[in-house]
């Protein structure tokens, strides 16, 4: 019993560590808390707020004109008069500085889009965490990645209306949870070979973010072998601000059973 119960606390533990980095993460001085507005870029030139310079797109990608006195600093040089970014690829960005703020050029689903973000923005100062799910190992469920014969270009809504994201899919993950055969669509994580699953559940809208929910996993074990530990389920940055363009879970991956791990609905959406 003992060594179950330092097992036990150690599970515990990791996981509070784990999730005080994250939250680490979320709420750095030019992190998504920070973000003060989302400003879509056209041909037409445009103050945009919170931000120097009249900015717009076209055949040369993102160009930024300033007035005087007006300036951005990108790779580290004073940008003046007038700056072309150029053409950004598909969720590609770049952040220029200004003063004590970060101005992130980037686009979205084809779209070039300006988010300035400053450290004193409220939601950022008065941020106080995000409630979640006790941690319990119930939660952390082996499962069977089975890959597609070719990655799967899959397109997925947006939490912005009428904004589309397309991801190639190179799998789909399957599992059971009290005792019913499930499966969720994956896409390539963040490190190689890693996978990213975004989802829904039963307690979507009720005690999780209605959206989504994201989970990232370690690369699949020769024998396809991955471990989904849903207490390390996070919300997206559109949980907590109408500035973000977070996708939607394929259709696929709304699953019929509450997953009671993770995070939970953020205060600021309470």
């Amino acid at each position: 019993m003992a060594v179950a119960g330092t097992v036990a606390e150690a599970f515990v533990q990791e996981w509070h560590d784990w999730h005080r980095r994250h939250e680490a993460v979320r709420a750095d001085r030019h992190g998504f808390l920070a973000v003060t507005g989302l400003h879509w870029l056209t041909a037409e030139p445009r103050r945009v707020p919170g931000a120097p310079g009249e900015w717009s797109t076209g055949a040369e990608g993102v160009v930024v004109t300033f007035g005087a006195g007006e300036e951005l600093v990108v790779a580290g040089s004073p940008r003046r008069e007038r700056y072309v970014f150029g053409v950004i690829p598909e969720r590609g960005g770049i952040n220029a500085g200004w003063g004590d703020a970060v101005i992130e050029v980037a686009k979205r689903g084809g779209h070039d889009i300006v988010r300035p973000r400053h450290p004193d923005h409220p939601l950022r100062v008065e941020y106080a965490g995000t409630p979640v799910f006790a941690p319990d190992p119930r939660w952390v469920i082996e499962g069977r990645y089975v890959p597609f014969d070719q990655p799967r270009p899959t397109t997925v809504g947006a939490a912005v209306e009428g904004l589309e994201h397309v991801y190639h899919a190179p799998g789909r993950i399957e599992f059971e949870l009290d005792g019913q055969a499930l499966s969720l669509t994956a896409f390539d994580g963040y490190a190689p070979g890693s996978l990213t699953v975004l989802f829904t559940d039963a307690t979507s809208g009720v005690t999780t973010y209605t959206d989504n929910r994201v989970l990232q996993l370690d690369a699949p074990g020769p024998d396809g072998r991955v471990v989904l530990d849903f207490n390390r389920a996070v919300n997206l940055p559109c949980a907590y601000t109408d500035f973000a363009t977070c996708p939607l879970p394929p259709a696929e991956n709304r699953l019929p059973v509450a997953i009671e791990a993770g995070e939970k609905i953020p205060y600021e959406r309470g």
